[in-house]
C-alpha cells in the first residue's frame, strides 16, 4: 500500500500564495496561508497532501527575485494543529513510517534555508507539526488571542519530529524546550495561550487578535527595514542543559517508570540535539518517528485519543437529546465540599439560580462560603471578570427548607454514603418539587434503583456521578436505574453536555464503572499485602503501568475510609472477588489517611498494620495477579450490560481516572500482554490499539 493509499481519507490542506506590499516601503512578501476549505470546526492537519500543497507553494515563491520575505500563516481562529493521524493505524512497514518523518522535514527546513528571511504568524490554535513549521521559520510572531499552542505528540505516544525536539531547545534552551516537549503532554496534555509562546521567546513579538495580522506585517517591515532588531537570549549549550535534561528524566521515571518509552524518546533526542547538526538532528528525529509510528503504544495512544474526541462526543446509548427538557433552576442537597464544588460548577455552566440546602445553618452558611470563595479566587486570577464574579455569587444561595426546590428543574443529592438517608432526602424532596423535576444522585457506589423505588416517581431519578476534584476530571457516569426514563436520561445528558463533561451511559450496577476497576485492582493489591507481601513490592508492582499514582497513594486520594465504603457494597455484591481485608479495616480504624508520611516516605506504623502473612509475591506476581483480575472483571462487566463496549470502559477510565494514553484505557493493554486471551477472548478486534 502506498502512502496515498494510506492517506487517501485525507482533508488536504492547500498553501494559497498571494502577493503582500509591506508598509514603509519595505518590498513586497509572498504570503502563503494554510486552508482546508473548512472553517475552525475542522482544524487545519498535514498529511502528504498538504506537505505537497506547501511545497508547491514554496517552489513557487523560491525562484522569485522580486520578494523580500515569506510569511505563514493560516485561517481564521486556526493556525495548523499538526500532522493528519488518520492514516497512521494503517502503516503496516516501518519504511513507510520512515517516510512520514522523511516528508515533513524536507518540506517544512525549506521554510528556514530560502534566500529571504521566512516569518510564521502564530493566528489562532498550533500544534505539533503546526508549532513546527513555524519554527523552521526565521522570525515569529503570537496573537494574545490564540487558545492552544502545544507540542502534545509524546502524549500521544510520538515525538515532535518535524524539527520540534532540535529546533526548540535550540531557539529557548533546553530548560524551556522540555516544559513543551515532556512537562506540557505528561500534565494531561496541557495547552498554553499566546502570552506563554511570546514570554517563552518562542514568538519574537505578540499583537491583539483584532489586528494581528496587520500588526505582524508592519512589524516584519520594520524588521526587514533595521527598525527592530530582534534578540534572544544565548542558549547554554553546557552544564545547563544537561542539568535541564536531568531534571526532566528525574521527574519522567518517578511518574511514568519508562512506562511511555515517547516520553523517554523526546528526551533523549533533546539530550542528543545539543551536540548534532541540524541534519543529523532531523535524522534521529525520522528514526524515532519511525519506531514509536511502528509501536503498539502509539497506536493505543491513537485510539484513546479517538475515545475522548469522537465516542466521547456521541455517548452510546443515548436518548434522543430532543426528549430533554429544561432547565432553569437547580437544587443541591448538602453543603459539603462535594456539594460546594457542584453548586459553583452548576452556577458556571448553566447560568441559572443553584440554591443549597442542608440541617444546620452553620454548615449552609460554609457551604454556600466556600461556593463563593471560589468564585473570588477565579476573580483574582482573571479568569472571570468583575460583573461575572458578582453575577455567579448571586447565582448560588443557601436555603434551610427544601421548599426552596418548589420551581427547580434539577435536584442533585450529595449527601452521606447510606441507602435510608439517600432515600429520606429524595423523598422530602419529591414533596416539593414539580412532577417534572429531575431527581439525581452523586452516589459512587449505591443502588439508584434502590434509592428511588419508595417514590412515587421513580421514573425520573438517575445517577449523576462526579469524579473529584469536580471542576478537573471531565467524566460523569450517568447511571439509568431500573425505572429511569428516557426523557430523565436525555435532560440528564443534556446537562451534562451544558456542563461541558463527557458523559457515558452506565447501568445501576455496584459501583458503576471506575470505582467497581479501581477497586479491583486495589482489591488484588491488598489482597497481595494481606498474604504477607511488603507494601513497598506491592506499590512497585504497578509501576509498569505507568498509571497517574501507585495504588496505595490512589488510596490516599480516595480517602481509605471512602475506599473501605465502596469495597464493602461491592463485597455484599461480589464476595468472592471483592474480599475485605482485615488489616485493611484495621488501617481504616486507626484514622490513617495514607501510608505514606508528608515528606513521602512510608509510614512506619501504616507499614505495622499491613506486616504479617506468610505467602508473598514478586512485583512480577502482583501485577499478572492485579491484571488477571481486572481482566476478569471488565469481561463480567460486559457480560452484565454495565456499559455498551469495551470502548466505554476505557474511555471511563481514561477522563475519570487519569489512565494515560499509551495505555489506551486498559483493554489495548490487556490484549497486547496477551491477559485478556489468558482469562478468556480479546476484548478488541486484533490491529485496534495494536500494530497488526
Amino acid at each position: 500500500m502506498s502512502i496515498a493509499d494510506i492517506f487517501k481519507d485525507e482533508v488536504v490542506t492547500k498553501a494559497i500564495v498571494r502577493d503582500v506590499e509591506l508598509p514603509y516601503g519595505a518590498g513586497k512578501l509572498a504570503l502563503i496561508t494554510l486552508d482546508n476549505g473548512f472553517d475552525h470546526t475542522k482544524p487545519t492537519t498535514f498529511g502528504p497532501g498538504g506537505l505537497a500543497e506547501l511545497d508547491a507553494a514554496i517552489d513557487s515563491v523560491a525562484s522569485r527575485d522580486d520578494i523580500v520575505a515569506v510569511g505563514v500563516t493560516g485561517k481564521p481562529f486556526i493556525f495548523a494543529v499538526g500532522a493528519d493521524l488518520k492514516g497512521i493505524p494503517l502503516i503496516q512497514d516501518r519504511a513507510d513510517a520512515l517516510q512520514i518523518g522523511r516528508l515533513g522535514h524536507d518540506v517544512f527546513r525549506r521554510l528556514g534555508e530560502l534566500d529571504v528571511p521566512t516569518f510564521a504568524y502564530y493566528n489562532g490554535a498550533a500544534m505539533g507539526g503546526g508549532v513546527e513549521v513555524g519554527l523552521h521559520c526565521t522570525y515569529r510572531t503570537v496573537s494574545k488571542g490564540v487558545p492552544a499552542f502545544s507540542l502534545p505528540e509524546a502524549f500521544l505516544g510520538l515525538v515532535p519530529g518535524w524539527g520540534g525536539t532540535y529546533l526548540l531547545p535550540h531557539l529557548i534552551g533546553a530548560e524551556k524546550a522540555l516544559k513543551v516537549v515532556i512537562d506540557n503532554p505528561m500534565a494531561n496534555n496541557r495547552v498554553m495561550k499566546g502570552e506563554q509562546v511570546f514570554d517563552l521567546g518562542i514568538a519574537d513579538a505578540i499583537f491583539d487578535t483584532a489586528d494581528f495580522l496587520e500588526e505582524s506585517l508592519s512589524w516584519t517591515a520594520r524588521v526587514l527595514k533595521g527598525d527592530v532588531e530582534v534578540e534572544r537570549p544565548e542558549v547554554d549549550k553546557g552544564k545547563g542543559w544537561d542539568d535541564a535534561v536531568a531534571m526532566a528524566g528525574f521527574v519522567l521515571e518517578g511518574k511514568l517508570h519508562g512506562a511511555a518509552p515517547s516520553f523517554v524518546r523526546a528526551l533523549d533526542l533533546v539530550r542528543q540535539a545539543k551536540d548534532r547538526t541540524r541534519d543529523e538532528g532531523f535524522a534521529a528525529e525520522d528514526e524515532a518517528l519511525a519506531d514509536l509510528i511502528m509501536s503498539d503504544e502509539l497506536r493505543a495512544g491513537l485510539y484513546a485519543f479517538d475515545l475522548v474526541q469522537k465516542r466521547a462526543k456521541r455517548p452510546a446509548g443515548a436518548p434522543d437529546k430532543s426528549l430533554a427538557r429544561k432547565v432553569s433552576k437547580v437544587g443541591v442537597v448538602g453543603a459539603g465540599l462535594m456539594a460546594g464544588q457542584l453548586a459553583l460548577l452548576f452556577a458556571q455552566r448553566l447560568e441559572v439560580p443553584v440554591v443549597m440546602t442542608d440541617l444546620d445553618q452553620e454548615r449552609l452558611d460554609r457551604g454556600v462560603a466556600y461556593a463563593h470563595g471560589e468564585v473570588d479566587k477565579l476573580l483574582a486570577k482573571g479568569r472571570v471578570h468583575g460583573d461575572k464574579a458578582s453575577r455567579l455569587k448571586s447565582l448560588i444561595s443557601g436555603s434551610l427548607t427544601k421548599d426552596a426546590f418548589a420551581d427547580a428543574d434539577f435536584v442533585i443529592e450529595a449527601v452521606f454514603e447510606e441507602m435510608s438517608v439517600k432515600q429520606q432526602v429524595f423523598a422530602e424532596v419529591e414533596a416539593v418539587v414539580s412532577p417534572e423535576c429531575v431527581l439525581a444522585t452523586n452516589t459512587s457506589s449505591l443502588s439508584v434503583s434502590e434509592m428511588a423505588e419508595k417514590l412515587q416517581h421513580p421514573e425520573r431519578v438517575v445517577g449523576f456521578h462526579f469524579f473529584n476534584p469536580v471542576a478537573v476530571l471531565p467524566l460523569l457516569e450517568i447511571v439509568r436505574a431500573d425505572k429511569t426514563d428516557d426523557v430523565t436520561l436525555a435532560t440528564a445528558f443534556g446537562v451534562g453536555k451544558q456542563l461541558k463533561k463527557s458523559s457515558v451511559l452506565v447501568k445501576d450496577a455496584p459501583a458503576f464503572v471506575v470505582n467497581r476497576i479501581l477497586l479491583r485492582l486495589l482489591a488484588e493489591i491488598i489482597g497481595a499485602v494481606q498474604e504477607g507481601t511488603p507494601v513497598e513490592t506491592a506499590e512497585r508492582a504497578a509501576q509498569p503501568l505507568g498509571l497517574p499514582m501507585s495504588p496505595f497513594m490512589l488510596l490516599g486520594l480516595v480517602g481509605p475510609a471512602i475506599a473501605l465504603h465502596v469495597n464493602e457494597t461491592l463485597h455484599e455484591a461480589f464476595p468472592e472477588r471483592f474480599p475485605v481485608s482485615e488489616k485493611f479495616r484495621k488501617f481504616v480504624a486507626s484514622g490513617k489517611k495514607s501510608v505514606y508520611l508528608p515528606d513521602f516516605s512510608l509510614d512506619p506504623e501504616a507499614l505495622e498494620i499491613f506486616e504479617g502473612g506468610a505467602d508473598p509475591s514478586t512485583e512480577a506476581q502482583v501485577l499478572d495477579r492485579a491484571m488477571r483480575g481486572l481482566a476478569e472483571e471488565i469481561r463480567l462487566m460486559l457480560d452484565e450490560g454495565v456499559v455498551a463496549a469495551p470502548e466505554d470502559i476505557d474511555l471511563c477510565l481514561i477522563l475519570g481516572a487519569g489512565y494515560p494514553f499509551h495505555l489506551g484505557g486498559i483493554t489495548p493493554y490487556l490484549d497486547r500482554t496477551g491477559i485478556s486471551s489468558r482469562t478468556g477472548n480479546r476484548f478488541l478486534a486484533p490491529g485496534v490499539a495494536q500494530v497488526g
